[in-house]
C-alpha cells in the first residue's frame, strides 16, 4: 500500500454547517500540514460546485480532491470526522460523516491514491471504524486494515 498515511492528519468532532464547510475543514488540515497551498482549499470546493458530488464514494464518506498542480507540495490525506453528518447532494451515499481530503503531486499518484483509498474503504467495517475514531492512530489503523 502506498497511501500517504504516515503524515496523514486527523480531526474529529468537527462541526460543518454544510458540505462546503466540511470540504474546507479537510482542505485547511492539508494546508496546516504543509502539503498544499491555500488555493487548494478553493479548488476542492470549486471542483464539487462544477462536477457535483462525485467525491462521495461510499455511504457516509466523501473524498474531495482536485487536480495535481503547483499548489500541491506532497501527497497527503486529511481525515475529518464530522460531529453531525452533512448532505452533499448524492442520491445514495448521503449524508456524509467522514471527509478524506486528498492531495497528489501527479496525475499518476492521484489515481493510485484514489484506487487504494477506494479499496481500503471497501473493506468490511472500515467506514464505521473511521466514523468512530477518536484518535489519529485509530483512523490510520482503520485505513491500514
Amino acid at each position: 500500500m502506498t497511501l500517504p498515511l504516515d503524515q496523514a492528519t486527523f480531526s474529529s468532532g468537527v462541526h460543518a454547517a454544510d458540505w462546503r464547510a466540511a470540504v474546507r475543514a479537510a482542505g485547511v488540515d492539508l494546508v496546516t500540514a504543509g502539503a498544499v497551498g491555500r488555493a487548494y482549499v478553493d479548488e476542492l470546493v470549486q471542483q464539487i460546485e462544477q462536477a457535483g458530488p462525485y467525491c462521495v464514494v461510499a455511504p457516509g464518506v466523501a473524498v474531495p480532491h482536485a487536480k495535481a498542480s503547483a499548489v500541491v507540495r506532497r501527497d497527503a490525506l486529511a481525515v475529518v470526522v464530522l460531529d453531525e453528518p452533512v448532505a452533499f447532494g448524492h442520491t445514495h451515499h448521503d449524508p456524509v460523516r467522514v471527509v478524506i481530503g486528498l492531495a497528489a503531486t501527479s496525475s499518476k499518484r492521484h489515481l493510485q491514491i484514489l484506487s487504494e483509498l477506494a479499496n481500503a474503504l471497501d473493506a468490511s467495517g472500515v467506514i464505521d471504524r473511521l466514523a468512530a475514531a477518536a484518535t489519529r492512530d485509530e483512523a490510520i489503523a482503520a485505513l491500514r486494515a
